[in-house]
């Protein structure tokens, strides 16, 4: 008889804060998005405290009343974590985990976590290792545990230095060995994108969990890993893809995400890379998502901050087969008729007047509407190629139809 593998998830408490610039109704969208962060890293969320406050408290980030009350909660129900939707300062982490007396983690260190689970190669694992460190760094004071002595012996340690002193010489000295080593790793792939060639570079950007990596597997017919979490993919994978006889390079990139960690932005800077020096984006969008709008802006701010917003771009509209507006009963004349029930042929109608018909709306898991997609793909590569090398104009037609229908 099989034995069945039962997974063991961690009971976990979420803590969101409404404000004047966080309103209630963002604070549940973000806690939604924080309990299938939680989900992502192997944790079960038992509840959600949420409080109303002007600013957040210097030293606990909430009220002393509401503490007492999450205090409570986690000693009666065993709760090994605590995750605030905000990230925290070193000294209202180390005063609420004096309270609490168990795990607390922000979103930047849940984030972090996720991407230490997901990190597959060396390269990717040593990204994610300096954007810890350099996250744990101002946080050392106050740790339960001091680090694993790595070094030691007569003339290492000076005279009076502390045990945190010496944590933090050791965690300086392996960022500045992780960043040498980054650095080496960052040479090689520029020579690797420079041997490249002169192909077209397609890039596929966009929110996490949106569905890019199921799209890179039906455009190149590869397979790269895809799974319904957050973070799925960390490494950037680069495949040759050919439609028609029209070569281009297309990568698949790492997810983007809302408060996503300055660490890792800035650790993650060659992945991003890809980004920058690719010649069409495409932004794929979960158009099932409810706040799907939201992430469209949260790509586009990241875009921004890596000088990548006024690339050419086409945005891909995904996972219509998903897409379920709300019902509003024809006779009810109290409720306002908002963007949520819309139905797809009007957010198509939306979207090609915002983008001047630069969008296209899909299925990848499905493989609806594929052919439209690799037939507007081809147009935007063909022109950029045939802008560049003019004399190949010939040898790629204006239209994919004259090469006859791909295998599917």
């Amino acid at each position: 008889m099989l034995e069945i593998k039962r997974t063991e998830y961690e009971k976990t408490v979420l803590i969101g804060i409404i404000t004047r610039e966080q309103p209630e109704e963002k604070v549940v969208e973000y806690l939604d998005e924080l309990e299938f962060l939680t989900y992502t890293a192997g944790g079960e969320v038992v509840r959600r405290f949420v409080q109303r406050i002007d600013l957040p408290n210097a030293k606990t980030f909430i009220g002393s009343g509401k503490l007492e009350e999450i205090e409570a909660f986690v000693t009666e129900h065993e709760i090994g974590s605590v995750i605030f939707d905000d990230e925290l300062s070193p000294v209202q982490q180390r005063n609420i985990e004096r309270q609490l007396r168990c795990k607390i983690l922000d979103r930047t260190g849940l984030i972090l976590d996720i991407f230490a689970q997901r990190a597959t190669t060396s390269y990717a694992r040593t990204q994610v290792e300096l954007a810890q460190y350099e996250y744990l760094l101002p946080r050392l004071t106050g740790l339960w545990t001091h680090l694993e002595r790595q070094r030691g012996g007569i003339g290492m340690r000076g005279p009076g230095e502390t045990e945190i002193e010496t944590d933090r010489r050791i965690v300086r000295d392996r960022i500045a060995l992780l960043k040498k080593k980054l650095e080496k790793i960052d040479r090689q792939m520029e020579t690797q994108r420079g041997n490249r060639g002169a192909l077209v570079r397609v890039a596929l950007v966009g929110y996490t969990n949106v569905g890019k990596s199921t799209l890179m597997n039906v455009i190149s017919k590869s397979e790269v890993f895809a799974e319904n979490k957050l973070f799925a993919t960390l490494d950037t994978t680069v495949r040759k893809v050919v439609l028609g006889n029209l070569p281009f390079l297309l990568s698949d990139t790492v997810g983007f995400i809302r408060k996503l960690p300055t660490q890792l932005v800035e650790s993650f800077k060659s992945t991003l890379d890809e980004v920058r020096e690719a010649d069409l984006l495409l932004h794929v969008v979960d158009i099932s998502h409810p706040s799907f709008e939201a992430h469209i802006d949260s790509v586009n701010q990241i875009l921004a901050e890596i000088d990548c917003a006024e690339k050419q771009t086409l945005m891909v509209f995904n996972k219509i087969d998903l897409y379920q507006p709300e019902h509003l009963d024809a006779d009810d004349l109290v409720t306002p008729r908002t963007s949520r029930h819309y139905s797809m042929q009007e957010w198509r109608q939306t979207w090609m007047q915002k983008l001047g018909g630069n969008a296209i709306f899909i299925s990848a898991l499905k493989k609806e509407n594929l052919e439209d997609f690799r037939k507007r793909v081809y147009d935007e590569v063909r022109k950029i190629h045939v802008t560049r090398f003019p004399y190949n104009q010939f040898l790629y037609p204006e239209n994919l139809d004259e090469y006859g229908q791909e295998e599917a």
